[in-house]
């Protein structure tokens, strides 16, 4: 598992990362304090609190391609 730290300012952040999350067959969580939901669902996304980071976990052994297209909203590698 890799992770990383993301902030999602904006309603098109969230759009726009959902789009990148759901083009990849491997699993990828949203961790927001006690919470973890589906990164392919914007729903749950919202959910969240936006205001505050958010780590990304990644299920996935070569990642590497994913992280190049979240790079925008990466704040800090966890």
């Amino acid at each position: 598992m890799q992770s990383v730290t993301i902030m999602l300012n904006t309603v098109t952040d969230v759009k726009t990362f959902v789009n990148v999350v759901s083009k990849y067959d491997f699993d990828v969580d949203l961790v927001s304090g006690r919470y973890a939901i589906d990164g392919k669902s914007i729903m749950g996304i919202f959910s969240l609190d936006l205001s505050k980071p958010i780590r990304v976990e990644v299920r996935s052994d070569d990642a590497s391609a994913f992280f190049e297209e979240i790079k925008p909203f990466i704040k800090e590698e966890a």
